[in-house]
């Protein structure tokens, strides 16, 4: 079977992303330990995991909903509202807030006019606090989607973000 790619689109159908899902929890329910897997790629498929798509995948896998929306909700990685194009993440490790990490977070509050854990009116940039993201040397760093921006400065978030549209 050729994979397709489990990118959201909004060019495709709620059909053809259920068609899709289907085909992901197909590929994996018999596999021992598979509901994180299977919610990962959902999420590409769909963009986030709200209640309708959990329902649907807890009566696939003849699963509770509770355990569904347990995972769902415990890991930072999956979200149940709407991301925007670009997820901001701001470390706030300890080597990152020592070196400066809640001045951005201040500074991001300031340009994207949102909170952390809020997306923005457009769905452009969806904002987040993570506790650790493993590059302390590299302190106070952010992500943007994947990318890791290593010794941000309040000063330097505006160019990065201009860069990106």
């Amino acid at each position: 079977m050729r994979k397709k790619n489990l990118c959201h689109c909004s060019s495709e159908t709620e059909e053809e992303k259920l068609k899709l899902i289907d085909q992901i929890v197909d590929n994996y329910k018999n596999k021992e330990g598979s509901l994180i897997q299977i919610l990962h790629l959902v999420q590409g498929v769909y963009g986030y995991l709200p209640l309708k798509v959990q329902e649907h995948i807890a009566k696939k896998l003849n699963k509770p909903l509770s355990e569904i929306y347990g995972v769902t909700t415990f890991y930072s990685f999956f979200s149940t509202k709407p991301r925007g194009k670009y997820t901001i993440r701001v470390c706030l490790g300890t080597a990152c807030y020592v070196r400066g990490g809640k001045k951005i977070v201040e500074r991001l509050k300031d340009i994207l006019s949102i909170e952390p854990g809020e997306t923005t009116a457009d769905g452009k940039f969806t904002f987040e606090i993570m506790r650790c993201i493993g590059a302390c040397g590299l302190a106070p760093a952010i992500t943007i989607n994947d990318r890791v921006y290593k010794q941000v400065s309040p000063d330097r978030l505006k160019q990065i973000i201009s860069n990106l549209s």
